[in-house]
């Protein structure tokens, strides 16, 4: 496995190592003494699976309390995503870093807790798994809108076409309204 920090370090790539042949493929895509040496020692409460289709956007999402670690992977389609620094600490507070997580690539993307996150899928559908260091609390889930001006993500969308979003998040708070961490 090889860690690549992003251009907001605290968020990293993981591409692990695929053994490849006429059969298939097999990867790890956890192993805690690996993870530990990259400094990435976390320990994991909660696994996720979700499933949309294409031009689906979800987020920007985070939990103020119980703030959770994520370790995301693709592993059917393609989606590109994204990570937003809410750390107000952060020398790198109110930045985002987006990449393209595919079941081709097989790469993984640590999230640290501090962020808020969301992804957008370009391929037909998309099965998203993650992996959570903290259990979901609704009553401490915040949303940033997908689309906020002082953010800036630049969303690969389809021509022009507005993405999917659920209420939730199309009634989203903006950036400069959000609750912050430390």
């Amino acid at each position: 496995m090889r860690f690549e920090p992003t251009k907001i370090p605290a968020v990293v790539l993981v591409r692990p190592d695929v053994f490849e042949d006429p059969r298939g493929y097999f990867l790890e895509s956890w192993e805690a003494r690996k993870f530990a040496e990259a400094g990435l020692c976390v320990e994991f409460v909660q696994a996720n699976h979700s499933h949309s289709l294409r031009n689906v956007l979800r987020g920007l999402h985070y939990q103020i309390r119980q703030a959770q670690g994520k370790l995301i992977r693709v592993v059917a389609g393609a989606v590109f995503d994204v990570a937003v620094d809410m750390r107000r600490s952060s020398a790198t507070f109110g930045r985002w870093v987006g990449v393209l997580l595919s079941d081709k690539n097989h790469h993984m993307l640590w999230v640290p807790p501090g962020f808020a996150h969301g992804f957008l899928v370009l391929s037909e559908a998309a099965d998203f798994l993650y992996n959570c260091t903290d259990f979901w609390a609704p009553m401490h889930e915040r949303t940033i809108a997908w689309n906020d001006p002082d953010i800036g993500v630049t969303w690969p969308l389809t021509s022009g076409e507005p993405p999917l979003v659920s209420e939730k998040d199309a009634s989203a708070a903006r950036f400069r309204e959000a609750e912050y961490f430390p």
